[in-house]
This record gives C-alpha cells, structure tokens and sequence, in this order.
C-alpha cells in the first residue's frame, strides 16, 4: 500500500507517519520509484504501538525509540523487550537521602523475597514503592500491602498475562501490555472508588 493508504488505514496523518519515519519510529518502506515507497501490514501494526506509546503511555519519543529498538532486536527474549517497555511506563524516582527511604526499600526488597518475584535488582517499581511507603509513613498511614500483594498477583496471573500474544508478532505484545497497564489500571482505580462509595452507602447511607 501507498503512504496515503496506510494513513487511511492506520488514522494517521500523513505528515505524523513521515516524521516517525525519519525518527526511526517506523521503517522505511520498500521503495518502488525515487519518491514512492511500498508499504505492508507490518507498518500498520509499528503504527498502532507507536500511538498506543504515545496516546496511551504518554512517553516521550526517547522512550518510544529504546522501546522500538527493543522490539526489533530479535535477539533479545521476550521478557526483556517486555521489560523495556514496562521499566518506560512508570514514573523516575530518586532515591531520598536518609532511614525513611532505607527502612522503606529494605520492606520492598523483603516483599518481593517473600513472594518469590524475580524483579531486577535495578526494576525502578522497587523505588516507586518506597517512595509510596515513605510517604504513608509520614502521613501516619497504616501500612498493610498484603491484600494488595495477592490481588495484584491474582489479577495479573490469571487475567493480564493471558492477554499479551506472547507467540504472535512482537510489536503486538509490546501494544497489549501497554494498553492493558495503562487502561485498565485506569479502569481498576475507578472500579476501586466505586466500590468505595457503594461500601460507604451500605454502611452509613
């Protein structure tokens, strides 16, 4: 297909398609004449993850380009192309000076041990933990993950992993586990304050 093709196809501006193109968002097309280029189903799929990166996961195009090249590098296993783009998705987090964020990383790390998790030493949620517990222990609240540590691997064993087409094209793994992390992690959290409220109108309304 032609580029106006694929624009029509993908939703995806003319302009917006050449300026991925020579960001190395997307690869060239087969050039069939000096200023025509072929193009296949594999753009439209490239073009669906690049705007999921970018509607979605709200990442910067520096990001979205360490994601792409993990995508493409076939050498690399899945979970690591995985894991690049997971690593993308959440926020940078500094480790603080002090015992508050020492006592606080120490409580992660023992909560993934206990679990069982392989996480990277170097994963950046094992800050954005301890971060999240410095701060409920500033603010005096009582801190119990546990309930949260079962629903998160419940709902993820048995729900998000079974979404991810780990045997089909990468670039489409990489889009399901955007998505899915992002919008439905959107959607549980509004799912969760409804809950609370309904909870709240059974026991005081």
């Amino acid at each position: 297909m032609r580029i106006s093709e694929l624009s029509t196809r993908s939703g995806v501006a003319i302009p917006t398609i050449k300026y991925y193109l020579r960001e190395g968002l997307l690869r060239q097309g087969e050039q069939t004449a000096a200023t025509r280029a072929e193009y296949d189903d594999s753009h439209l799929r490239r073009l669906r993850l690049v705007r999921a990166l970018l509607e979605v996961g709200k990442l910067p195009v520096a990001s979205i380009k360490k994601i792409i090249d993990a995508v493409d590098d076939e050498s690399l296993p899945m979970h690591e192309m995985l894991g690049t783009a997971h690593y993308a998705l959440g926020p940078t987090v500094e480790p603080e000076p002090g015992e508050e964020w020492q006592a606080a990383r120490a409580q992660v790390d023992a909560l993934i041990e206990e679990q069982g998790w392989h996480i990277h030493p170097e994963a950046p949620t094992r800050d954005e933990l301890a971060q999240t517990l410095v701060r409920m222990r500033q603010l005096g609240v009582r801190i119990d993950l546990r309930p949260y540590v079962e629903a998160a691997r419940k709902l993820v064993a048995e729900v998000e992993m079974r979404t991810i087409p780990f045997d089909g094209p990468r670039d489409a793994a990489v889009e399901a586990l955007v998505l899915g992390s992002v919008l439905y992690g959107k959607a549980f959290d509004a799912l969760r304050r409804m809950a609370q409220e309904a909870e709240s109108a059974h026991r005081l309304g």
